[in-house]
């Protein structure tokens, strides 16, 4: 059975915990490589998943005529 996507929010906590982990330092150097990869890959995601809703905001409010143009 396939696994469900995983939501903008437990992405988030997710990546929180990794953090957390790293930063109590009880993580042999190999584990922390590992967390540290899943961390930068959870972040990539969530920055993409924010950046697509902004994204989505604006042309919503373009249509309404109360936005100027999305700039990066």
């Amino acid at each position: 059975m396939p696994s469900k996507k995983q939501t903008f929010e437990e992405n988030l906590q997710q990546l929180e915990a990794i953090v957390a982990k790293l930063e109590n330092g009880d993580v042999a150097l190999e584990d922390a490589i590992q967390e540290f990869q899943k961390g930068m890959a959870l972040s990539k995601d969530l920055q993409k998943t924010l950046n697509d809703a902004e994204k989505t905001i604006v042309k919503v409010m373009q249509a309404d005529g109360t936005e100027g143009e999305f700039a990066e």
